[in-house]
């Protein structure tokens, strides 16, 4: 066996029931929705920070992008961090870095500062973002793992409904800055919430010795190469898929960008395939659990990313609603998957359906939600309010099953990578979407374009080349028959993706074992497992 991997059928099985596990559950919950909030919550800034910092639109793209760029980019390395040091330790010194780097923003007196502090923020986040889902994995026993992730998953898309609104709230009342000040106080009742509850484990033994096989991860060399191909590849992939809605999917800085992070990625593979202590053991590929719920995983981010991509320049573009208009109406989507995954629902019909089948029927309505809103919302809201709720239940039924999947998959001493994969996999699939059905969008487009507008772009390109009504008429139609054939297209991809993921895992669960992970290279002796 590898000396990084144990049996993938292994289980994590605490040692008991924490007595306090749902109040630290509510505790990582509101660390990572300060995460999460901070991905979207400056989107809302971008007039104050271009007038009180005397931004430009490079600065601007910069001071939001920095801290997605930085954070999927430590995902990887990150998580392994987590094993190897200690997940309580990990996630004070990421809610440390992350109020740290937040008070610096909000006293940034110039855009290269602010673009510096978001970058720390985006250190503590990669932390914050494996850490909080290893230490659900670590005080649940299966029995009540699903609700948790549940809940946890939940915090997810309630961060990212919920950030354009909170953004606006404060920019109501206060400064810029007020935006990153709300997290000080988050992050030090987090702080000493952890330091009093939290029980530390790491693969080194700590809370579970006995699922290690004998491995002390802690004594093995740290895999450097891997961090920085990993990161490279990351940061590269998700720096083209940023810029290529502004700069144009063929454009140099795209293409350059993503051949880049494409060629880092695969010799970050090749790399961890040879080195005897790797950073992501890629054996765990050979599991078609882990495999099948990868592919769900990757194809739930596409549609939710693209289709929230979509969304926005629909309510916004078409329907004529303003940021906050359009983010209120945007709500219902989150707030179905709060109801359902706290009220436990997910977690009761997991063991009836099975996680095949939560996944297919969870893809399938978010299928069906994006056809609704493609079919029934071009001209209102009400058809796609119908829409945004069944997209909402497939969302509350397949994520959660595939997170545990994903997770259950991997040894229990590598609990930190496997949550740097689903968060990877999260960044990959959203920008993914935003990619293609971008492209579709914007290809169906420039093709129902009459001729007056005739090689525009965007939208307000095309109006601005109209005279008439009529020709106003034509190109908002033009644009609307873009919206929905890209969203029909995401359903599509959505759908299939659900099905395939369905039967790798349902053929995973028939055999009933995978293939084992190859010996251990010759000359490499784990160290005895030993206790923190």
């Amino acid at each position: 066996m590898s000396p990084v991997a144990c049996d993938a059928t292994t289980t994590l099985q605490p040692p008991g029931r924490t007595a306090t596990r749902w109040l630290i559950l509510a505790v990582i919950c509101l660390a990572q929705l300060t995460v999460i909030l901070d991905n979207t919550v400056l989107n809302v800034a971008i007039p104050s920070l271009t007038e009180d910092l005397g931004a430009t639109t490079a600065d601007v793209q910069w001071m939001i992008n920095a801290y997605s760029l930085v954070q999927s980019g430590l995902l990887l390395t990150a998580g392994n961090s987590v094993d190897r040091y200690g997940r309580k330790k990990m996630l004070a010194i990421g809610l440390v870095l992350f109020g740290v780097a937040s008070l610096g923003a909000a006293l940034a007196q110039s855009p290269g500062q602010l673009i510096a502090a978001r970058a720390g923020m985006g250190v503590g986040g990669a932390l914050l973002m494996t850490t909080t889902l290893a230490v659900v994995m670590q005080i649940f026993d299966d029995e009540e793992r699903p609700k948790a992730i549940g809940i946890w998953s939940s915090v997810n898309s309630l961060g990212f409904a919920a950030g354009p609104l909170i953004g606006g709230s404060l920019l109501d009342h206060f400064w810029w800055g007020s935006l990153f000040l709300v997290n000080l106080p988050v992050a030090v009742v987090a702080l000493l919430a952890v330091l009093a509850l939290v029980p530390e484990s790491s693969s080194r033994g700590g809370e579970f010795p006995q699922a290690l096989d004998g491995v002390r991860a802690g004594g093995t060399p740290i895999d450097l190469l891997g961090a920085l191909l990993s990161m490279t590849g990351m940061v590269g992939v998700v720096f083209a898929i940023i810029s290529g809605p502004v700069t144009g999917w063929l454009s140099g800085r795209v293409l350059i960008s993503a051949g880049i992070g494409l060629a880092g990625l695969a010799v970050f593979a090749l790399w961890e395939l040879r080195v005897p202590y790797p950073m992501l053991d890629m054996h765990f590929f050979r599991n078609r659990r882990f495999i099948g719920a990868v592919s769900g995983g990757i194809l739930v981010a596409f549609g939710m990313g693209g289709s929230m991509f979509l969304l926005t320049q629909h309510l916004q573009l078409v329907l004529g609603y303003g940021p906050l208009g359009a983010g209120l109406r945007m709500a219902p989507l989150a707030v179905t998957v709060i109801l359902i995954n706290f009220t436990g629902l997910s977690a009761r019909l997991l063991p009836r359906l099975g996680a095949p089948g939560m996944i297919v029927s969870g893809m399938s309505l978010l299928a069906a939600g994006l056809a609704a809103i493609s079919l029934l919302g071009g001209d209102s809201y009400g058809g796609m309010l119908a829409g945004l709720i069944v997209m909402g239940a497939g969302v509350a039924l397949a994520m959660p099953a595939m997170a545990n999947a994903i997770m259950s998959a991997i040894p229990p001493a590598k609990a930190g990578v496997g949550a740097g994969v689903n968060g990877t996999l999260m960044e990959f699939g959203q920008g993914l979407g935003v990619a293609v059905l971008g492209a579709v969008l914007n290809s169906r487009f420039v093709a129902l374009l009459p001729l007056v507008a005739a090689g525009a772009g965007s939208l307000p390109a095309a109006l601005a080349r109209t005279r008439t009504d009529a020709e106003r008429t034509a190109v908002q139609d033009a644009f609307t028959a873009g919206i929905g054939t890209s969203q029909l297209v995401g359903a599509a991809a959505v759908f299939l993706g659900g099905l395939v993921a369905a039967v790798l895992l349902r053929r995973a669960e028939r055999t009933g074992r995978d293939p084992e992970v190859p010996a251990m290279p010759a000359g490499a002796e784990p160290a005895a497992a030993g206790a923190e």
